[in-house]
């Protein structure tokens, strides 16, 4: 998981798959902000804080990761709020935060640590808050990133709604999202499962380098276009889930 974090810092303020990301749930965090303030968030397993960062223009953010690595990162580049923990113990008092998010975490636990995670969001968001998650999605995209992020599951719709509902969360929005990266990424990692997967220092280097400016430019502007169409309509298929779930008042 180090690898990826290290990986993951080059990138991610450049990288199209990032920048898509924020398209997509952009539109969630404003809709579930609008018109309020002195709001608190939280990310749960925020990696190298750059997501926490991010979260601070809807709020007061807050994250916590239990890689030293992804924490080292974030600290030297100057994030604060940042704790050490697993999402499995959340060291934060129950009912204590507004929004609390979790992006591309609970597809790397055992299913016994996915479901304390949930159980542990589910705990600290306040009555009437909101959990965003963001999660692998679709068993046929296993490839190499999968190695990097050792990942265990990829979900579909319904065993995510299983999982968020059994929690106690009612689901507000559940999508898919990349569906525009789909078909590159279906041929692409049908390839990787058929020569046999990388290890995970070979991975790194092939599946978060920022591809070349042209490249870059032209896959950001297709997710921006795709985060335009998901405001009306929800995607049958993509690469990820996307959800927006809310504990009962």
């Amino acid at each position: 998981m180090d690898h990826l974090l290290r990986a993951t810092a080059d990138a991610e303020a450049r990288h199209f798959w990032f920048r898509g990301f924020r398209f997509f749930v952009s539109p969630l965090l404003r809709e579930v902000t609008k018109g309020r303030s002195h709001l608190r968030l939280l990310d749960c397993g925020c990696g190298t804080g750059a997501n926490a960062e991010w979260l601070n223009h809807f709020g007061r953010a807050y994250g916590f990761d239990l890689s030293a690595v992804g924490l080292q990162i974030g600290h030297r580049l100057g994030r604060r709020r940042l704790a050490r923990a697993t999402v499995a113990a959340v060291p934060f008092p129950s009912n204590a935060f507004d929004v609390v998010t979790s992006f591309d975490v609970i597809y790397s636990l055992e299913a016994r640590d996915e479901r304390a995670a949930v159980a542990e969001m589910y705990r600290v968001v306040k009555p009437g808050g909101y959990a965003i998650i963001n999660v692998a999605a679709m068993e046929s995209l296993r490839g190499d990133h999968s190695v990097l992020s050792r990942e265990i599951r990829r979900y579909s719709r319904e065993s995510l709604r299983r999982l968020l509902v059994d929690a106690g969360f009612s689901i507000v929005r559940l999508t898919y999202t990349n569906a525009v990266l789909f078909p590159p990424m279906f041929a692409a990692r049908t390839l990787q499962r058929w020569r046999g997967l990388s290890v995970e220092d070979e991975a790194a280097t092939g599946e978060i380098t920022v591809p070349a400016a042209p490249i870059n430019v032209l896959l950001t502007a297709a997710l921006r276009l795709e985060s335009l169409w998901l405001r009306m309509f929800n995607s049958p298929f993509g690469s990820s889930l996307l959800c927006l779930a809310r504990k009962p008042l």
